[in-house]
Formats: structure tokens, C-alpha cells, sequence
């Protein structure tokens, strides 16, 4: 039997958290999502041929490290998510690490993650998805804001994080609510990106056979 897609546990995750929250806040996160669809994708977005940017991230130990650094001379699948306090993106890197990450070693690629969290919010992620490859932070969202995918959960949604116990800000590392776009960019030795997928709606996520697929086919450019 074949594990489950990103998409299908979602969808299993979605029926029990909506049946928890109520009516009235599963509306409010019905209405964002439905806005981000509208709005689309940035056209500030870097894509396919576009040259990966540079920043300094900081590893859960708190130690400064650049992107490149972190890259040298490898393919890189880099995965932008929002942080720990997301069950979309807890449910994504677990599946990333069970599925993912052995094919990426397979091939002689590596997996990062990166999300705009304190280095102790990052450590947890770690943690708490007992995750095999490398997880950074990006203090005010430089390196996601290079690639062009930063946004912001709307009012009512941090009104409805609010009601539900916890704010983005608190766990951001420059004290804001600003996230990336949930997203996935395969970049070649070279520096260069080969693939990009970014999802507007942070309730779906780049599937395992997807970038597999995008990794292999490197070798076909």
C-alpha cells in the first residue's frame, strides 16, 4: 500500500480541525485562502532560469550561515514554510522526511528547509518532525523576500490565530507576522533555479513525486 499524498492527509487533517474549531472561524480561514487564490501568485516571484539569491540564515544553534554556503555547489531542493505553529507544513516535512529525503540522497541532493521562525522555533520544527536534513531560519524573511514570496495572514485570520491561542508574530524571529508562500525550488550546482512551485494557498503543498521528478530532470537539460 503507497503512503498517502500531502493532499490526501490534508484533506483528513482539514475535516477533523474544522469539525474542532467551529463554523464561524472555519469561514474565516475558508475566506483568506479563497483571497490568496485570487490574488495569485507574485509577479515579484523568482522562477525557472532565475539565478538563487543569497542570505544569511541561522542554524538551530543560533549560528549564522549563508544560503549559498548551505548550498555549495549542490543540488538543493529548498523547502520556504511558515513554521511550527502549521500543522499544513508540519504534515509536509514529515512527509518530506519519510519520502522525500531518501530519494533526494539517492540521487546525490539535499534538502533545506526555511521559515522565518526564532532558531528555537526552528529547533522544533526539527524536533517535533524528528527531521533527518537541514533546517534554517530567516530572521524578517530576507531570503524568502529575494526569492519574492513573502506575504502576511490576513486580519481576520490573525484575529482567528488570536481566539485559537497563539500569534504568528510570537514566533517569528523580527517580531511580525509576515510568512513566506508555502514553496519549493530545485536549484541547480550551478546556483541556478531549474524548478519552482509556489502555492498561494497555504492549505496545499508541493507533492514528493513532483520534485523528484523535477530533480531528475536535470539531467535531461
Amino acid at each position: 500500500m503507497s503512503a498517502p499524498s500531502i493532499a490526501q492527509q490534508i484533506d483528513d487533517f482539514n475535516a477533523g480541525f474544522e469539525a474542532q474549531i467551529g463554523d464561524r472561524l472555519a469561514a474565516v480561514f475558508s475566506d483568506e485562502q479563497s483571497e490568496l487564490r485570487a490574488a495569485g501568485v507574485p509577479i515579484s516571484a523568482l522562477g525557472a532560469n532565475d539565478t538563487a539569491p543569497d542570505a544569511d540564515l541561522l542554524t538551530v544553534e543560533g549560528e549564522t550561515v549563508s544560503f549559498s554556503s548551505v548550498r555549495d555547489d549542490a543540488v538543493t531542493v529548498v523547502v520556504f514554510y511558515r513554521g511550527a505553529w502549521c500543522p499544513y507544513c508540519n504534515i509536509t516535512l514529515r512527509t518530506y522526511q519519510r519520502d522525500l529525503l531518501p530519494a533526494l540522497e539517492e540521487r546525490g541532493a539535499q534538502l533545506v528547509a526555511v521559515s522565518p521562525q526564532t532558531a528555537d522555533g526552528t529547533a522544533q520544527s526539527q524536533t517535533n518532525g524528528a527531521l533527518g536534513f537541514t533546517v534554517l531560519s530567516d530572521p524578517g524573511n530576507i531570503l524568502a523576500n529575494r526569492f519574492g514570496i513573502v506575504t502576511e495572514p490576513s486580519g481576520h485570520a490573525q484575529q482567528a490565530h488570536t481566539e485559537l491561542g497563539f500569534a504568528v508574530s510570537d514566533s517569528n524571529a523580527d517580531a511580525t507576522a509576515r510568512v513566506p508562500f508555502p514553496s519549493v525550488y530545485v536549484i541547480d550546482g550551478a546556483g541556478r533555479i531549474r524548478f519552482a512551485d509556489i502555492h498561494v494557498d497555504y492549505t496545499s503543498r508541493t507533492e514528493v513525486t513532483d520534485i523528484v521528478s523535477a530533480v531528475d530532470s536535470l539531467d535531461d537539460n
